[in-house]
């Protein structure tokens, strides 16, 4: 089981090659680009094209938009290529892969892109990327970012635990979780920046889905992300633009953990890949057909006090890299409790990914008609 779980981004980027090697024969034409950063050539986000002689369904799978989680990605995308892929229709669907969206978070496993943006707030559909946007983040910044290293881990508790509490007397913890999680747009090195320009990496996706509105008349999209939700269920997180209810495809896919992107089932997102993607659609390819969605693979749990120490890590690891720590063993503890937040080691809560994954692959792909008869 663990050997399923690649130890670098190198070993990832490298098995991913290899496996659509073994893929590309099954389709009439078949291609792997590349798109080496500017910033680090050593790095490219890959992305694998598989073509049908007729151009109706497109599946679509994305990996590593948040770096650190596309070790896990890594692991569905190849669950996706050795028991799904083999299955399709070949003469109508076809496959767009794309590993690594961040490869500099996946390479050096953090959540952001070599500028800390969030490349999962930088989807913005007319690039105003406005100060503004958020304004509850503003009065949580000084929880939030602690401009200081970290020199001791109880006291650095102990200040975040009264400031919490402080600012859920005043705000209520619904508006510091949405105020935290939506995105910002005015701290570069505050957590969850969702960058002042759009980034490379969110360019590529761009093209590609333009690309892929413009050459087949139906899409799925499917999403690979870790940390939030139930520990042992992965969850459907699907667009407030999908028009059918949560409950119609909870029983369209045979899966019982589908929400929606809204406060009261998950949390609302500025600069939202997949709100995007409904977006182009509705804007500028109204007749084409599309189910975008991301599977979120739950980590700490869902209960109140493993969404706070969520956050706590959130906030360790980001003042880790913005300001360092004064001590080697302090830097390793918090990495160590990062990767458990997105990247868990556990041997059951792995295989249970694994299973989810596979029945929500099965769900889709039967309720969309894509693979052989």
């Amino acid at each position: 089981m663990d050997t399923l779980f690649p130890e670098s981004y190198e070993a990832s980027r490298a098995r991913f090659i290899h496996d659509f090697e073994l893929l590309r024969r099954q389709w009439a034409d078949s291609r792997l680009e590349s798109y080496p950063l500017k910033s680090d050539p050593s790095l490219s986000i890959d992305y694998a094209w598989a073509e049908p002689r007729k151009k109706e369904n497109l599946i679509i799978i994305s990996t590593g938009l948040h770096g650190i989680e596309g070790y896990v990605g890594s692991v569905m995308l190849k669950t996706f290529m050795d028991e799904f892929a083999p299955r399709l229709n070949a003469e109508n669907t076809g496959l767009l892969l794309v590993h690594a969206v961040n490869p500099f978070g996946m390479k050096n496993r953090r959540r952001y892109n070599e500028n800390n943006a969030d490349l999962n707030r930088n989807f913005i559909w007319d690039e105003n990327f406005a100060p503004q946007i958020n304004p509850d983040y503003e009065p949580l910044t000084p929880l939030l970012n602690p401009a200081r290293p970290i020199t001791n881990l109880f006291a650095s508790d102990i200040a975040f635990i009264s400031r919490l509490i402080w600012r859920i007397l005043r705000l209520g913890i619904l508006r510091i979780r949405q105020g935290m999680l939506s995105g910002q747009y005015r701290h570069p090195r505050g957590v969850q920046f969702g960058g002042q320009s759009t980034q490379e990496s969110t360019q590529v996706m761009r093209g590609l889905f333009q690309r892929a509105f413009d050459e087949y008349e139906q899409v799925i999209h499917l999403d690979m992300h870790t940390g939030y939700g139930p520990r042992y269920q992965m969850s459907f997180v699907n667009s407030t633009r999908e028009p059918a209810s949560s409950q119609e495809l909870t029983r369209r896919f045979n899966y019982p953990q589908i929400v929606a992107a809204t406060p009261s089932d998950f949390y609302t997102v500025s600069g939202d890949i997949t709100e995007y993607f409904y977006q182009l659609r509705d804007e500028k390819y109204p007749s084409k057909k599309l189910f975008a969605t991301c599977f979120e693979f739950g980590t700490f749990g869902a209960s109140l006090p493993m969404q706070i120490r969520s956050m706590r890590v959130t906030i360790l690891e980001n003042r880790l890299f913005q300001y360092g720590a004064s001590s080697e063993s302090l830097h390793s503890m918090v990495r160590k409790e990062y990767e458990e937040l997105f990247f868990p080691a556990e041997t059951k809560w792995r295989e249970k990914a694994i299973a989810d994954c596979r029945q929500a692959f099965e769900g889709v792909f039967n309720a969309y008609g894509v693979f052989r008869r």
